[in-house]
């Protein structure tokens, strides 16, 4: 079977989803039909600690940390899944981003 959809999510502070959704669009990623801009996006909650290389984007070198950030989520056709990916490593504020791709059958 071949993949032809994915849907991709993303954990990222609140205030990078605008630049990131403007970022996508502009490379015609997030049409559906006759609409652009089309993502979704939801509050979660989340532990980390950063180990003895890490550089934080939050939280402290060998300390647990809890706090909120966001799930963004939005579907792509696999295609283009490199230059998406390329597209948020360039905005996403994280030293490691979290980049879900799940295949999708629809």
């Amino acid at each position: 079977m071949e993949i032809k959809h994915v849907k991709v999510e993303i954990l990222l502070p609140e205030e990078y989803i605008e630049t990131v959704r403007n970022k996508l669009n502009d490379i015609g990623v997030l049409t559906v039909g006759n609409y652009d801009n089309v993502v979704s996006y939801s509050v979660v909650k989340g532990y980390w600690r950063p180990l003895k290389e890490a550089t934080p984007f939050n939280g402290s070198v060998g300390e647990i940390s809890f706090g909120s950030e966001c799930k963004m989520e939005f579907s792509c056709l696999y295609k283009d899944i490199e230059e998406v990916k390329k597209i948020i490593r360039s905005v996403h504020p994280y030293e490691e981003p979290v980049i879900n791709i799940l295949p999708l059958l629809n």
